[in-house]
């Protein structure tokens, strides 16, 4: 079964700090790419984080540069992001996403990633 399960949204004032979990089935986990995108009211859905689940290597947006870190945990087939010195501009609807399979690269097109979980509210207050 395919699943991605967020967690970890929540308020908080700006320079405050949250971690997102996503937990993933086994069969979903096993992508090549795993990834957290965010998308604001009116806003276009962007990435934020990717992690290669073979190797671990990373790749951020600029803007979260220097303030959040993806990680993964191979045992529970959970990505994790944790995100420090939030700003307002943060605020959004954060989601998990898996894909890539079989490709060589991953990268923040939305289009790459084959399952999305069900978000997970971020809301940052200055």
């Amino acid at each position: 079964q395919v699943q991605l399960v967020e967690s970890g949204g929540g308020s908080v004032q700006a320079g405050g700090s949250l971690r997102l979990s996503c937990a993933a089935s086994r069969y979903t986990y096993s992508a090549n790419c795993m990834a957290w995108f965010r998308q604001a009211p009116g806003k276009e859905r962007e990435g934020v984080a990717l992690i290669y689940t073979d190797g671990g290597s990373t790749s951020y947006a600029d803007s979260v540069k220097g303030r959040f870190t993806i990680s993964k945990d191979n045992a529970k087939n959970t990505v994790y992001l944790q995100m420090n010195s939030l700003k307002p501009e943060d605020t959004a609807m954060y989601y998990c996403a898996a894909g890539g399979y079989g490709a060589a690269w991953c990268t923040f097109s939305t289009g790459h990633y084959n399952y999305w979980g069900q978000g997970t509210q971020v809301t940052v207050s200055s």
